[in-house]
């Protein structure tokens, strides 16, 4: 776990708290398994999870293309730190699009499709 969220315990926690972590420089890119594109990449690092692993905070980035999600098990708290994307929900309905500065829920049982137009950089919350 990262020491400067350690202190943070079961207070509240401010998003600003993680701003600088955007700044994390992530490594070991692996291929994105529910890529629609061949050669799309992504990495991640969880930065805090809580003592019962249920709430997870962390960086993620991806290269650009498309992949399917799923978040049948887990709400996803998203907020894009750089680059461009749109999500749009299994049905097709819904297409949001995402620059630097938005924030996007995913509620628990969400289904549906990301496609990075420029490689997206994110602090994501999942909570179980």
């Amino acid at each position: 776990m990262n020491p400067q969220l350690a202190t943070l315990g079961k207070k509240m926690i401010q998003l600003k708290t993680f701003e600088k972590f955007g700044n994390i420089e992530l490594k070991d890119f692996a291929p994105k398994p529910t890529t629609k594109t061949s050669g799309q990449v992504e990495a991640s690092h969880i930065l805090w999870s809580s003592d019962d692993d249920m709430t997870k905070i962390g960086i993620w980035e991806c290269s650009e293309g498309s992949f399917t999600a799923d978040r049948t098990t887990a709400a996803e708290f998203c907020h894009i730190l750089y680059g461009k994307a749109s999500v749009i929900n299994h049905d097709g309905s819904g297409e949001r699009k995402l620059s630097a500065g938005d924030l996007l829920v995913l509620p628990k049982g969400w289904k549906g499709e990301w496609n990075i137009h420029e490689t997206v950089k994110k602090l994501f919350i999942i909570q179980g």
